[in-house]
């Protein structure tokens, strides 16, 4: 099982082992972790899963697609890296991962 780092805006961290073949946002859910709201369940039609991947990750995490890039238009304070949580797959090669959560 990956282990992923979720960093909230205030510098909490919270370390979980993340299910292979799930998405992060769901991952997050199932761990609690706070400030991953999810409103539409993941189906990429709100932004509240927003996250920041760390610059070191960004590549391997990928890209956002069109669809993602729309939605992230309603984010607030979007960076290079940001991502929405649901539209990321996880798998072995992300052990190690850091995102970061927007402050609000």
């Amino acid at each position: 099982m990956p282990k992923i780092t979720f960093v909230a805006a205030n510098g909490e961290s919270h370390q979980i082992e993340a299910t292979d073949g799930l998405n992060l946002m769901e991952c997050a859910r199932r761990a609690n972790i706070p400030g991953i709201i999810a409103e539409c369940g993941g189906a990429c039609a709100c932004a509240t899963c927003h996250v920041y991947v760390d610059d070191e990750w960004a590549a391997r995490v990928g890209i956002a697609n069109a669809m993602e890039r729309d939605m992230l238009e309603f984010a607030d304070a979007v960076r290079d890296t940001s991502r929405l949580s649901c539209q990321i797959k996880v798998t072995d090669q992300l052990d190690g991962l850091t995102v970061y959560l927007p402050a609000g």
